[in-house]
């Protein structure tokens, strides 16, 4: 069980990072909150009662007050982040001590542990506003999605932005080969198809291939082509909660693990080749997807057909135009990846994607 209470206090510094200040007598209830912040990956500080050491109340991240040192932090000074957590569900007269110490929530344990462990994980990162989310399909096969998905990632990376570059199109070949990187150490898809809950967002990074100053999480060359849903809410969700700019390179079928991508983007690019054949394909890929996805736009890709421009083929499916995506080569043993020539016309078409998006707000 986990409740709220509000108060008009004012929020918190922002940017501060660690562990949770814990204050507890109960050494059941002590093991449990330690066990919950080691699967956090926070390193707590542990006090009976209001630390002693000036600051420590104050600037702590978050604080974890037991339910049997409730009495002994009355008179500490009223701060936000602070979490009575009890272990009596039939208990009327907690709500009761939280109002007395200015708690912001009530939690029991073991119904809210899922719910702390988030918590914990938050300040232990320093979570600021999520990573802009992009997602890139093509409108027919051989569009050229995947490079233009690789192109933006690396000109994101190239401007000095965090950036992650997923992979979620198991039959595409594999980014990790496009960036001239299939050697390169790290984990790939199948090794996060377990993945439950909360994924920590530096673990993820920190276990993924660095490829051209950008991680990539790309697939292996074995059998798998499906990883489950909740397993790419996961893995997504921990991508976009360390900041900057992640970009999915996505498939055109819908299944429920693209269907928990697409939720999860800010906005989708649909690369059209400028041919009718193309654009009707590319109208029945945007339909699936807009039901999912609320804000889709449309990347033409020349040449041209008779009577066809950027603008008209944006007409025809409807939607917003970001641009015409121009074409360069791409030469996989040059090891060049894609728009990684910053005077190229891919990178600066990317560039020029980048600074009309908004990457730092972590939204359009």
């Amino acid at each position: 069980m986990a409740g709220a209470i509000t108060d008009n206090r004012p929020p918190a510094a922002e940017g501060r990072q660690g562990g949770p200040l814990i204050v507890t007598e109960d050494a059941v209830l002590l093991d449990d909150l330690l066990r919950l912040c080691a699967a956090a990956g926070a390193r707590p500080e542990v006090h009976h009662g209001v630390p002693e050491r000036r600051g420590s109340w104050e600037t702590a991240p978050l604080v974890l007050v037991g339910d049997d040192a409730a009495r002994r932090v009355r008179g500490a000074a009223r701060r936000r982040g602070v979490v009575l957590v009890g272990r009596d569900q039939d208990d009327s007269g907690v709500w009761r001590r939280a109002v007395e110490i200015g708690a912001d929530h009530v939690l029991m344990l073991p119904d809210g542990e899922q719910w702390l462990v988030d918590r914990i994980a938050d300040v232990a990162e320093g979570v600021g506003r999520p990573a802009l989310t992009v997602g890139v399909l093509g409108g027919c096969g051989g569009a050229g999605a995947s490079t233009l998905a690789c192109a933006l990632a690396v000109t994101s990376a190239r401007e000095g932005r965090r950036t992650l570059l997923v992979d979620a199109d198991p039959l595409g070949g594999g980014l990790d080969v496009l960036l001239g990187g299939e050697a390169a150490e790290g984990l790939r898809w199948p090794a996060f198809a377990a993945s439950r809950g909360r994924v920590g967002g530096g673990a993820l990074e920190e276990s993924l291939p660095e490829l051209h100053a950008l991680r990539v999480l790309s697939w292996d060359r074995g059998d798998s082509v499906a990883i489950p849903p909740q397993a790419v809410r996961a893995v997504l969700a921990a991508a976009r909660r360390r900041g900057g700019a992640v970009v999915v390179d996505l498939p055109r079928r819908i299944d429920e693990g693209v269907a928990e991508a697409l939720a999860q983007l800010d906005l989708g690019l649909l690369v059209v080749p400028a041919d009718l054949r193309a654009i009707a394909a590319a109208g029945r890929v945007a339909s699936s997807v807009g039901m999912v996805l609320r804000d889709l736009r449309v990347a033409v890709r020349g040449p041209y057909a008779p009577g066809l421009d950027d603008r008209e083929v944006a007409r025809l499916l409807g939607l917003p135009l970001a641009g015409e995506v121009p074409a360069e080569p791409v030469l996989l043993d040059s090891g060049v990846p894609p728009g990684g020539s910053a005077r190229g016309p891919l990178a600066r078409f990317c560039a020029a994607f980048w600074q009309r998006v908004p990457v730092e707000g972590g939204g359009v």
